[in-house]
């Protein structure tokens, strides 16, 4: 076999209908757009209209909301930490703050604050300085011989 023998098997590829290549061919002048209008230009796509019933996203039923002046926290468990902790990614014996879990790598940024959460196990003593963290979680850096220091969230400072 060579290259100049190779082709595809009859009827696996269709030709494609060249458009706008002249009347004679039969799909000329305006490619089979019809005629004027929006959907007759190039680039142009009308999502979500339905031809002036009521489309579809609008007739769902809306539920919900999101308070603009909510207060976004990042998270970070336990068990994170005490990997971080056993890979020396932490010095368990300073104090460990929402900065200094940044430059370890552990969440990238404050937001408005870290909140510890109870996943995981912590078997090393620490003393954590957060914004906000769950009862479980506390009791259980208590347990380990450690502590942890809430901060004011950052919208509480504000409006006091």
């Amino acid at each position: 076999m060579k290259l100049n023998e190779l082709a595809d098997n009859p009827g696996s590829a269709k030709k494609l209908m060249r458009v706008g290549r002249g009347v004679g061919s039969g799909k000329g002048k305006t490619g089979g757009r019809g005629v004027k209008g929006q959907k007759s230009r190039s680039g142009v796509a009308i999502n979500g209209f339905e031809g002036g019933q009521m489309p579809l996203h609008m007739r769902m039923p809306k539920r919900g909301f999101t308070p603009p002046s909510q207060a976004r926290t990042t998270w970070i468990n336990l068990g994170v930490l005490q990997n971080a902790i056993d890979n020396k990614k932490l010095d368990a014996s300073k104090a460990i703050t929402e900065d200094t879990l940044v430059e370890a790598g552990l969440i990238r940024r404050k937001k408005d604050g870290v909140r510890l959460l109870a996943r995981g196990e912590l078997k090393t003593k620490v003393n954590i300085t957060v914004t906000g963290a769950s009862a479980t979680a506390i009791a259980a850096v208590e347990k380990a011989g450690g502590s942890v220091t809430l901060l004011k969230p950052p919208a509480a400072e504000a409006a006091a």
